[in-house]
């Protein structure tokens, strides 16, 4: 015998399919808003980077991270800061600086991938993210735009922006930005403050230990700035000194 189906079967069967045609055309959509808000989102960064060739920037990510810390303890709290441009910049601090951070940064183009290999294989051994092999570029696009976190996601998104400066900044500008940028100690910002906060002189007056001394520093700042007489730093300059006759700077 036939067996009946109960009037109240079919039209529950039949809501099944449509109400999950709904539910997937909900998810199509928000993808599709997501990925057109990814897309506005790196246009507004390569805008922005476009901009910088000839206008200097008025901060940075790490700029307002800083001043934000230091606001929260003291709310006058204000940031040591003042651009300079790249002719009134020692040519010392600039070969010191690529001696330290990035010895193939006028040949490379946004990526020293030595250095990542050898990033990746010391990750691997520790279980974790503990260096990136950043190029002066690299670091230029994490303090434009990002943050300190240690992260694979983080670094593709360092990976992209590094791409977009390459391509549109001569190595020149790229260095002028990073040297005027980068954190030198407690909320202090760019060669021109760094150079009066540690010598009481202008970033063109810097002597070449100075500025061997300065890019010892860049790893980390705020703690050579506390503890400037680090054993580190006594061992890292004479090397600095050593590679600053060995590379070019833009």
């Amino acid at each position: 015998m036939a067996r009946k189906t109960s009037p109240r079967a079919a039209p529950a069967a039949a809501a099944r399919p449509s109400r999950w045609r709904r539910l997937r055309r909900i998810l199509l959509w928000t993808l599709l808003a997501l990925l057109l808000a990814l897309v506005a989102w790196q246009g507004s960064l390569y805008a922005r980077i476009w901009w910088w060739i000839d206008h200097n920037p008025r901060s940075t990510s790490f700029m307002d991270q800083r001043l934000d810390g230091l606001r929260a303890k003291d709310p006058g709290a204000t940031l040591k800061h003042e651009w300079v441009a790249y002719p009134r910049i020692a040519q010392s601090l600039k070969l010191a600086v690529i001696a330290a951070e990035d010895t193939s940064f006028v040949d490379h183009e946004g990526f020293d991938w030595k250095g990542i290999e050898k990033a990746l294989e010391k990750n691997q051994k520790k279980g974790k993210v503990v260096a990136g092999g950043s190029t002066i570029t690299q670091q230029l696009a994490k303090n434009l735009f990002l943050s300190g976190e240690r992260s694979y996601v983080r670094k593709g998104q360092e990976a992209l922006i590094t791409w977009m400066i390459e391509s549109q900044m001569d190595k020149d500008r790229i260095l002028e930005i990073y040297l005027n940028v980068v954190e030198w100690g407690n909320g202090v910002f760019g060669a021109e403050a760094a150079a009066r906060h540690y010598y009481g002189v202008a970033a063109a007056q810097l002597s070449r230990e100075q500025a061997a001394r300065l890019a010892a520093m860049l790893p980390r700042p705020q703690f050579y700035d506390r503890n400037r007489n680090s054993a580190y730093l006594a061992k890292r300059v004479p090397v600095i000194l050593q590679r600053m006759n060995q590379v070019e700077a833009p």
